[in-house]
């Protein structure tokens, strides 16, 4: 068994104002996934600028951040932040859905492709690959504040959490999973299946249907939001239900990428 490092969500205090490593990791995501962006708008081609990509960062930051937190209150927990409405507001307490946090950054894609001129599945290919960051660090969030662990293991690195729900017992660190796979691993797969022309849409959807598996997968040992528990058939979680969506529009973007001929097949360098 491994030991929870225990650390304080609150990373510094500037007088009344706490400062939770919870935000920090989304900022530290931000950033990184700006950085590796402008790579990408540097090489010769790309169709991008820096400026351009300062645009779509902000864009896609208040998408994450509005639809993972309306995610969160709609899919997880509506009645109780119909009980409680100022939580909707207490970002720093942990509650980002992913999977809002996707509609949102759609919905940010769109607006600035219409506004900047591109065509929309250009920006989404252009920016996918830089995604997972900031997935990862999420998940190392949802480590530090001691949540969304797993269920009981034997395994030598299980590791007990201090919050009393976890009943003392080890438990997988399913966010780490979930950092390694949804984070480091997809971020590999993408940068690399990027780096050379793809078909429009392409890369799309190999990040939803990457992202899909992976989650659907590690939900069988993550242990389901208390509120809501197993679904259907004593297994299925909402995690699960949410992700099948992705995985299938992952799989017929992949599909309408790869039907058309070698001639019509725009590349994700384009406009």
């Amino acid at each position: 068994m491994l030991a929870y490092p225990d650390i304080d969500p609150i990373a510094f205090s500037l007088g009344p104002l706490e400062i939770h490593w919870y935000g920090i990791s989304y900022v530290v995501g931000i950033v990184i996934g700006w950085w590796l962006l402008n790579r990408r708008a540097d090489d010769p081609g790309s169709g991008w600028d820096r400026q351009q990509v300062a645009d779509l960062v902000f864009f896609a930051a208040l998408g994450v951040i509005l639809g993972g937190r309306l995610g969160s209150v709609l899919f997880y927990n509506l009645p109780w932040y119909l009980d409680h409405p100022l939580d909707v507001f207490k970002i720093w307490q942990g509650g980002m859905s992913f999977h809002g946090g996707t509609i949102g950054v759609l919905i940010a894609c769109y607006l600035f492709a219409h506004s900047r001129g591109k065509k929309f599945f250009a920006v989404t290919d252009f920016m996918v690959p830089a995604v997972p960051v900031g997935l990862g660090c999420g998940r190392i969030g949802n480590f530090i504040n001691g949540e969304l662990w797993g269920k009981p293991t034997d395994l030598p690195w299980g590791m007990i959490f201090p919050d009393p729900a976890a009943g003392g017992v080890p438990r997988h660190p399913s966010q780490l999973y979930e950092a390694f796979l949804e984070g480091l691993v997809l971020f590999v797969i993408l940068w690399w299946f990027s780096a050379r022309p793809r078909p429009r849409m392409a890369v799309t959807g190999l990040s939803m249907l990457g992202y899909g598996v992976f989650r659907f997968a590690i939900e069988f040992i993550r242990v389901p939001d208390i509120q809501l528990g197993y679904l259907a058939w004593g297994w299925l979680t909402m995690g699960q239900i949410l992700s099948v969506p992705l995985i299938i529009a992952g799989i017929v973007l992949l599909l309408l990428a790869y039907r058309t001929t070698d001639a019509d097949k725009p590349l994700t360098t384009d406009q």
